[in-house]
């Protein structure tokens, strides 16, 4: 029998590469440049106890200028990365993205939304998300004699 983590493990990948398409599409095609960007995120399920966690890659961010939102299996990060004083500067090149950004990230089980904790540390947003149980109740149904009429 697969596993539940086995059966979501192409599936993060799979929305990172269309992301990247569509993204890709949608700046060629606007020519819109510079104007936020979507941070990297590696999604993974723990357990002992069984969570998700949510690591993002959010070096020269101010974490004060980040918010965290969790609606049904989705992970909301916002914010907003300033650009690096440019003041008798002369670039020659310029990589890192700055801007404001919006990540979505879909979650593969249902999450207890109200105990999510979340840390900084060297750049790296984590959020740890306990997994909801599974409902385990049974409940009878009774069976009527005759059918509707």
């Amino acid at each position: 029998m697969t596993s539940e983590r086995d059966l979501f493990s192409g599936f993060e990948r799979m929305r990172r590469e269309i992301d990247e398409l569509f993204g890709d599409v949608f700046e060629r095609s606007t020519g819109l440049r510079g104007g936020g960007f979507s941070p990297s995120v590696d999604v993974y399920y723990a357990d002992d106890p069984p969570r998700a966690v949510v690591k993002a890659d959010l070096a020269g961010v101010v974490i004060e200028d980040v918010g965290l939102e969790i609606r049904g299996r989705q992970l909301l990060i916002a914010g907003e990365r300033r650009a690096a004083e440019s003041e008798g500067r002369l670039y020659q090149q310029i990589e890192i993205e700055h801007g404001p950004f919006r990540r979505l990230v879909e979650l593969g089980a249902d999450v207890v939304a109200e105990e999510a904790k979340a840390s900084y540390e060297d750049g790296i947003l984590r959020v740890e998300i306990p997994l909801a149980r599974a409902d385990q109740s049974v409940r009878r149904v009774p069976i009527e004699e005759g059918g509707p009429e």
